[in-house]
């Protein structure tokens, strides 16, 4: 299935086609790409007396991108933190960045500061203002964010944790206020539909309430910044196990080490079938990898003691930046006495634990057993809870295993499941007006060997289904379903192949 989640400037677009994340009740965007479901998990409120919102206006000459802004969000507060010879610098640069005021949109409640630790929310954005116009597309408008990260500081400042939350996970959106005072009202979707709708404070409230942790402050960042900060630093070195070509992603690399600058790096961070299984997960893995690189290298003694470096990287990451209005040069003067002594070897990366989202394998939903211990450890500044061994996986019945009846399908699609070994028969039936997989008792795991030749449909328990057995109802729209990818002697996985 074409994704276009890494397409590099306008003449490199690739194709792109995903479903929405069923269920939700997000309100709908006027004015975002036509086919932008698999960006923000957008819906139309089940409640049509509710009214619906509108997106924040966009300029023309935006488009999506998901590039890791945040890497040089964390890599500069790192190094602002550690090189106590440039606070001098702060004032001449802090002219460089934008700020916002927030407050008024956060509301009154909102969990308790427990301690003097520092929450920062670090977001992504997709901007096409200034130098990023190089990726402008017509066809697409509206500003996303894609990547959410908070990084706490402890209160001792001597060590930090950065938490990846998965733009695809499906969370409850509080009521948020826009900057012009529109209200939206509350609503289940993706996390990074919130942003879309009423832009870094809706995040903020978000993470919030969904925690409980209380954030101090947010830091925005474009694309273009991620480029000008790693080629600030010279680079960041990579390794490949295997050589990369991902049009979509604009990436072309050779296997092995190498060192990465630009859009070379860009396209790394961002390719997701270049490299890896193609999940978001894995990919928000290697990113956390990429960016603990860039945190080692902005720390490094070579940069801290060379004036000339440490401005020209802070200038780089200052001119892609927006904040809150109240992380001042003060506050960053405060924050950057009390970290002298951090270096990259106490920061850490985790991720929210997660798990699939029952209606919509395209979307995952939080481990609440395993994530509320974590969200727990960092709003008391506790010592993180130590991973929980992986459970032990139910191995996927084969699709010869798989009783499948299709109602309403073509012969093509009959005959394409044959093709992959289902057990298919067939029947007409009153028109449904959505495609759906059915499942009886116990075929729960057949339901599922039948999503992936057929994805981004939902998958629903059914009564009426006889147990043990699939229902394939196909709408008028029709389905597809995919062929199989055979395995090849020799075929490398990349996480099997370390350099």
């Amino acid at each position: 299935m074409a994704d276009n989640d890494a397409d590099g400037p306008a003449k490199e677009t690739g194709p792109r086609a995903e479903t929405d994340p069923p269920e939700s009740t997000e309100p709908k965007a006027e004015s975002t790409e036509p086919d932008d479901a698999e960006e923000t998990g957008a819906h139309e409120p089940e409640n049509a007396d509710e009214a619906k919102p509108e997106p924040e206006p966009a300029p023309p000459g935006r488009k999506r991108r998901r590039g890791l802004r945040w890497v040089a969000a964390i890599a500069a507060i790192v190094v602002l933190a550690a090189g106590g010879t440039v606070v001098f610098l702060y004032e001449r640069l802090q002219g460089n960045i934008h700020k916002e005021h927030v407050e008024d949109q956060l509301g009154a409640n909102r969990p308790a500061k427990l301690n003097k630790s520092m929450n920062i929310l670090l977001l992504g954005s997709d901007s096409r203002d200034g130098a990023n116009k190089a990726y402008w597309s017509p066809d697409i408008s509206g500003e996303r964010s894609d990547t959410t990260i908070l990084l706490h500081i402890s209160p001792n400042r001597d060590h930090a944790v950065a938490v990846s939350f998965p733009r695809d996970s499906m969370v409850q959106v509080p009521g948020c206020t826009k900057k012009n005072g529109q209200k939206v009202a509350p609503y289940f979707g993706m996390l990074n539909s919130a942003f879309a709708y009423a832009g870094a404070p809706c995040t903020w409230k978000t993470i919030e309430s969904t925690t409980d942790i209380h954030i101090d402050h947010y830091v925005k960042i474009d694309f273009t910044g991620f480029k000008r900060v790693v080629d600030a630093l010279g680079g960041v070195e990579i390794c490949v196990p295997h050589a990369v070509y991902d049009p979509r992603a604009n990436l072309n690399l050779k296997a092995g080490r190498q060192v990465v600058k630009g859009n070379d790096a860009l396209g790394y961070v961002r390719t997701r079938y270049g490299l890896g299984d193609g999940s978001d997960l894995e990919r928000i893995q290697r990113q956390q990898k990429f960016m603990a690189s860039v945190v080692n290298k902005a720390t490094s003694t070579s940069m801290l003691t060379d004036p000339a470096k440490t401005y020209r990287f802070l200038n780089a990451v200052t001119k892609s930046i927006a904040t809150d209005d109240k992380l001042n040069v003060s506050a960053m003067r405060k924050l950057a006495t009390s970290l002298r002594g951090m270096t990259a070897g106490t920061v850490r990366f985790v991720t929210v634990p997660t798990q699939v989202y029952p209606r919509d394998p395209n979307r995952v939903q939080w481990n609440t057993a395993e994530a509320k211990p974590l969200f727990d450890a960092i709003r008391k500044d506790d010592a993180l809870p130590a991973p929980a061994p992986a459970p032990p996986q139910a191995e996927q019945p084969k699709p010869q295993e798989v009783k499948v009846h299709v109602v309403n399908g073509s012969k093509q699609v009959v005959k394409d499941l044959r093709a992959r070994h289902f057990r298919v028969t067939a029947a007409k039936g009153p028109v449904q007006q959505e495609t759906k997989i059915l499942y009886g008792t116990g075929a729960e795991r057949q339901a599922d060997a039948l999503g992936v030749a057929v994805p981004g449909v939902r998958i629903l328990p059914d009564p009426t289904v006889p147990p043990g057995t699939v229902s394939l109802v196909v709408a008028p729209a029709g389905v597809q379903v995919i062929p199989e990818i055979p395995k090849v002697n020799g075929e490398i996985k990349a996480d099997q192949v370390p350099c």
